[in-house]
Formats: C-alpha cells, structure tokens, sequence
C-alpha cells in the first residue's frame, strides 16, 4: 500500500472537524503530491486538445488513491464522505477533469453498488473499482435532463430477464468506462413519472452498447462527455441495482437520495478549483506592483482577497457539515447536501471570477490556469442537480417546516 494512505480511515465525528487529524493529513498530502507533481503539468495540454487525460487516470492508479471508499473486502481502504471530499478538493485545485476521474468512483456507480447492490453486484465490479477502473452514469437524455421522469430509457421483457433499449447524454467518461449505471424504467412503469424507474449496471463490453459520439466543451475538457446507445442489451436479475416498481416511484426516491453523494463530491471540487484560482492570484500579487506598489498592498485588492476568503470558508463549512452528518458509511442528508452544493457552486464562481479579474488581461489569457478553473466550475453548476433544482428543493424543504441540522432553527408551519 502506498505510504501515507495506508490506516488512513476516517469516519464520522461529533463536530465538524476544522482540521485535519493525522490519518487525514496524510491523505490531504498524498492526494496533494499527486496533483502538484504528475497531474498539474500535464492538465493544460488535456484542456486544450481535449484530450482524454489518461496520465493522470495512471497516476491515481499507481497512488491507489480510487481506493479511498471502497470497502475493505472488495480491496479497497473503506472510507468515507469526508476523506473522499479532502481527495477531491486536492485534486480540483490543479485539475477539475483529473478529479472527476475519482469523482466517478468515489461517489458514483461503485458507491451505489456497495450500499443498494446485490452481493453478486458487489463481488464482481467492486474490486475493480478498487483498481481503477472507470465507472459511468447514464441518467440524461437528449429530451430529459433535470426532468427524469421524461427518460425514455426502458426495459423489455426476455425471458428471466430483460432487453435493454436506451440512449443516454453527457455520460462523463462513458467511452472510457467498463460499466454503466443506466437508470431506465422497468415494465408497467408509467411513461412521464417516476412510477417504474429503477436502475441496472451494464457491462459495456456486451453486444448492443455502443459510443454514438461525444461532446465539445467549454471545460471539464479532459473528461470527455460520451453519448452511449443500449440496443437490445441483455439484462439478467443480477444486473438490477434498483428495481422499478410499476405502482409508484420508490426507486427513482431511492437513486436521487443517494445522488447526495455526488452533490458533495461536486461542492468539493468547486472548493478546491477555487481555492486553487485564489491561492495562484495571490501568489501573482506578491510578484507584481502597480507602479512602484506591490499589487498585494492595495486596499482594494486585499478586500477582494479577504471577501473570496470568507466565502471559501463559508461554503468549506457548509459542506463538512453534511459530510459530517453522513458518517461511517451512510449517506449525506439531502437538505444540508443541496445547501452545500449551492453555496459551492456559487462560492467558485464568484472566487474564479475575482481571481481572473485580479490578473487583469493574463487572467482571460490561457496560459495561466485561472481562467481554466473559471470554465471548469461553470460546468459543475450543472452536473448533480443544477443550482436551481437545489433551491427549488431547499426552499419547499423550509416552507414544508424541514431545518438543517443545528438549533437555529424554530419550526413553522407546514
């Protein structure tokens, strides 16, 4: 096992841990080392060509860093939302597409076969999740996006088992992956509600799956998004993680609970995308002067310093609160998850914008790795659950009488 990872096994706490303990700092540094040496110099050149970025995928790999929430018994180091987010920050602070490589096993299809599959499921990809492997998510479509319930993706009877027919959008590294997590509607489901989804693991190695294109993006260009169409793909009762029941919509409830994960995932990499944009602006303003004055010392750039700051701060907790609330092995909650990922989302956005704006004309030019992290965490105000579709949950929540953890909160009417 590679040193500093190894007994590295955090879990769920009683407050929100401000810092690290040793476990986790170890961790923090491998993850850190990993990005800064072999991951940041390459990720201009994936963002450019748009070029799948397979160095660092190999560099993960040899540091066996996808094995951070696998369970011990699948080979991997068994740990939890909190260790997952510190990996990922580290890595988005030079790279959101080499995070995202993490991103699709740590809070993705293996963490969802660990905690909703069968054991057959778990036995046969799990390990290889612990290896490296990629795992993809097929949930969008060409006419479905936020609105799921529109999916056209479905299953047909044959025999003990099922013909897949589906075609599935912006799959993040579906054409690199070696399975697929297809939420698609079981037979007798009601077309245009939730009634009958569920979701099956397809092995894309199998007759019938194929990669229909993929997408030109403004960021997150060293994770391709691939187009993946199922004609007729066999689906054995084994396959099924979650069973569509046809009179209501019980397995659309329990996938979109667990995206929890992914939302956390998600807020993670904005912070670390934008503590990265701040951290290199500020190293710019100690190099530079306005005349015969240092950049660092005008007034008004150190209110800009301090206001992303704060900010960074304020999202950085919100975010360790629903971690924390997870705990060993269990899932974030969905108030305080969407609470994070807004405030993430917006939080990077305002810090990258500032960060560009603080290297003046160097900041719009692509050399620099500002304005990358800017195009990046644009692309992560969608992914999981758009900014919108969390205040739309998170403002019925509050009017339904629901509260985020703490005692601030009185009760009102329902």
């Amino acid at each position: 096992m590679t040193s500093g990872i190894h007994g590295a096994r955090g879990g769920g706490a009683d407050a929100i841990p401000l810092a690290d303990d040793e476990d986790r700092a170890a961790l923090r540094k491998l993850a850190r080392d990993v990005a800064e040496r072999d991951i940041a110099p390459h990720a201009p050149r994936w963002d450019e060509t748009e070029e799948f970025a397979e160095e660092s995928l190999a560099a993960l790999r040899k540091a066996e860093l996808f094995t951070v929430t696998v369970g011990e018994e699948y080979g991997g180091m068994g740990m939890g939302d909190l260790e997952a987010a510190i990996v990922l920050e580290e890595l988005a602070r030079v790279d959101v597409s080499s995070a995202i490589l993490c991103q699709l096993v740590f809070n993705g299809p293996p963490r969802a076969i660990e905690h909703l599959g069968n054991e057959d499921l778990r036995q046969r990809w799990l390990p290889q999740a612990a290896a490296g492997e990629l795992f993809c998510i097929g949930i969008t479509e060409p006419d479905a996006g936020s609105a799921a319930t529109a999916m056209r993706a479905h299953l047909v009877p044959d025999g003990d088992g099922w013909r897949l027919e589906a075609y599935k959008n912006y799959v993040t590294g579906g054409h690199k992956a070696v399975a697929c997590l297809v939420w698609c509607r079981f037979p007798g489901g009601e077309t245009g509600t939730g009634k009958g989804i569920g979701a099956v693991v397809v092995d894309l190695s199998k007759p019938g799956v194929s990669v229909a294109g993929t997408h030109r993006k403004m960021g997150l260009r060293g994770c391709t998004e691939a187009e993946l169409a199922f004609d007729g793909v066999r689906i054995d009762p084994a396959d099924v993680l979650v069973a569509g029941d046809p009179a209501d919509n019980s397995g659309l409830k329990t996938l979109l609970a667990h995206i929890n994960h992914e939302r956390c995932g998600n807020a993670a990499m904005c912070l670390g995308a934008a503590q990265g944009a701040l951290e290199y602006a500020m190293a710019y303003m100690h190099e530079r002067s306005s005349g015969r004055t240092p950049l660092k010392d005008l007034q008004g750039l150190q209110w800009k310093v301090a206001d992303m700051g704060v900010a960074l701060e304020g999202a950085r907790l919100l975010l360790q609160r629903a971690l924390v609330l997870a705990g060993r092995g269990g899932t974030p909650p969905p108030l305080e998850s969407a609470m994070a990922k807004i405030a993430c989302n917006l939080t990077a956005k305002q810090v990258c914008d500032e960060a560009l704006q603080l290297l003046g004309g160097y900041g719009y030019s692509r050399e620099y790795p500002v304005e990358r992290a800017y195009r990046d965490v644009r692309g992560l105000c969608i992914g999981a659950g758009t900014v919108e579709i969390q205040r739309n949950f998170v403002g019925t929540a509050l009017l339904a009488g629901r509260t985020p953890a703490g005692p601030a909160w009185k009760k009102v009417p329902s």
